[in-house]
């Protein structure tokens, strides 16, 4: 039987790197997008390299009715969904005095309000099918905090908090909700940064590297299996170490 799994933010950077880990993995893929479909229809088109079947639905997941519609149509094409990864995020960086109303309410409708959003559809179909995995993905920032994102960190321990509250609401319904937190990861953003900020955000990981989209999508791919099935409201730092 096919299963499918739903990635919101699934264009670029680590969504795209989750959405073909899935696919490798046998998942029909489901993402989302924004303005310009080109980076979202070249997932699509990368896991269908896989032998599954993927599409992109247009959709802001921070709008109650585009998250339906994303749900939806999931359902119009596969018939059922397993797998609801919660990856859509932006970031609007400042130092709290110079940080906008509207630059913070952004990051958290974003981030966080999106993810209210489809775990309150995901969750009604979860618990008619009685299995369901749901993986949010985070931050060492929504644990440690960070200087000039108090958006981005509240929205990140947002997720963590409303991860570990539905783990407990649907676990007897056998819903398992876990959250990823990545650490430095190597993106389009971080390519950005200055050599000497890389260099000072290395010297504070053993593992001496930056992580990559690939790594967080193995920990995707192991909570979205059966083998983590007795796994639920737990923080999986994939950080290389830098928050031990």
């Amino acid at each position: 039987m096919s299963k499918t799994a739903i990635v919101t933010g699934g264009s670029r950077g680590i969504g795209k790197e989750i959405c073909l880990r899935l696919a490798k993995d046998g998942f029909n893929i489901v993402t989302c997008c924004t303005g310009d479909a080109s980076k979202a229809d070249a997932t699509v088109n990368a896991c269908k390299e896989f032998g599954v079947d993927a599409i992109a639905v247009a959709a802001d997941v921070s709008n109650a009715e585009d998250v339906q519609k994303i749900f939806d149509t999931a359902k119009e094409k596969f018939g059922s969904y397993e797998v609801l990864v919660n990856n859509a995020g932006i970031t609007k960086d400042n130092l709290m005095l110079r940080m906008t109303e509207e630059d913070f309410v952004k990051v958290l409708d974003v981030n966080l309000k999106s993810a209210f959003l489809t775990c309150k559809v995901a969750t009604k179909d979860m618990m008619r099918a009685k299995y369901g995995r749901i993986i949010n993905i985070s931050s060492v920032v929504g644990l440690m905090g960070n200087a000039g994102q108090a958006n981005y960190s509240a929205s990140k321990a947002g997720l963590i908090g409303m991860t570990k509250s539905l783990a407990k609401e649907f676990g007897a319904k056998g819903v398992t909700v876990n959250a990823v937190a990545p650490g430095f990861i190597e993106t389009e953003m971080t390519d950005a940064l200055p050599d000497d900020v890389k260099e000072n955000y290395m010297a504070q990981i053993p593992r001496k590297r930056l992580g990559t989209g690939a790594d967080i999508a193995a920990a995707v791919s192991f909570l979205a299996s059966d083998d983590a099935d007795y796994i639920t409201g737990q923080v999986l730092s994939v950080d290389g170490g830098m928050r031990m």
